[in-house]
């Protein structure tokens, strides 16, 4: 029973942080389907997204699922800013890839710089949310990771339903086959950029309030999204249903690794799954073989 109940909870648990990569995961293959380029400027809208969830539960004293919504608006806003100033000028002279990438880096700099010089280098608390914990089979599971687990999930399915059954969802999945063909039938590129860097940045505002209630907000947090980078590269980046696979598998070995061998070990673990399947699997679990991918 005692076993039962240790792996119940380190599967849950992984399920959770899996589903808080997915969230992250499908930020980077949304822009990746469409653009073909690496937002690495992602890490630093979550990060963000963190810092605009904690004002709103500390400044505003709202509750934590108004502060998720405002940090979801925010950081939705904050991508669609970042898209029309450091990537629109680029796509609309055709750039190739590498510079998208070199301007999501500036940008991601930038960003980060801001907050040091307005905030500081200090680590912030939430206020304790999502105390106290579940029962399930003897197992004790706690609330947060319950939460993260349903809220990620309610999330990703809405944005399946959106893209097969809206038609701007339709319209975006037509981009991400050709854009040039979407625009010459009559598809608006500028409005659909808009809709998917801000689908992608309110998922990263979800992301950010959970990494900052489970640990602390600072300006480095970012760092994190390695992880959802490499579950975006593991499930196939491009690929949503591939991201969304990526990262439930990628929190799942994190949690497994982190209880049965060695915390320490977790990120070395992370790390060469990534690079076993890439030898195996060049494109990923769900990617696509493209001419150009940097």
């Amino acid at each position: 029973m005692g076993e039962l109940k240790v792996f119940l909870q380190t599967l849950i648990t992984g399920l959770a942080i899996g589903g808080v990569y997915a969230l992250m995961a499908v930020g980077y293959s949304l822009v990746f389907s469409i653009l073909n380029f690496s937002n690495f400027a992602h890490g630093v809208v979550i990060m963000l997204g963190a810092y605009f969830g904690y004002y709103m539960c500390t400044l505003f004293h709202l509750p934590i699922s108004l502060a998720t919504t405002g940090a979801m608006l925010g950081a939705g806003l904050l991508a669609i800013a970042n898209e029309k100033l450091a990537y629109r000028p680029l796509r609309l002279r055709s750039a190739v890839p590498l510079y998208f990438m070199i301007s999501a880096m500036g940008a991601s700099m930038f960003l980060e710089n801001m907050v040091y010089v307005t905030v500081g280098a200090h680590f912030f608390s939430y206020p304790e949310v999502f105390k106290g914990s579940l029962s399930i089979l003897h197992a004790k599971i706690g609330l947060l990771d319950v939460v993260a687990l349903c809220v990620s999930a309610v999330a990703i399915t809405g944005l399946t339903l959106f893209l097969n059954k809206a038609k701007l969802g339709i319209a975006i999945r037509a981009a991400s086959r050709d854009m040039t063909v979407a625009g010459a039938l009559g598809v608006n590129i500028d409005k659909l950029l808009s809709v998917v860097f801000f689908i992608a940045g309110a998922f990263a505002g979800i992301a950010g309030v959970f990494l900052g209630v489970k640990y602390m907000v600072y300006p480095t947090m970012g760092w994190i999204t390695n992880k959802a980078y490499i579950a975006a590269v593991i499930g196939g980046i491009g690929s949503l249903p591939g991201a969304v696979i990526g990262g439930i598998i990628l929190g799942v070995v994190e949690s497994f690794v982190a209880t049965y061998v060695s915390t320490a070990l977790r990120d070395v673990f992370s790390f060469s799954l990534l690079v076993v399947l890439l030898m195996v699997m060049p494109s990923g679990l769900l990617g696509k073989t493209l001419e150009e991918k940097v």
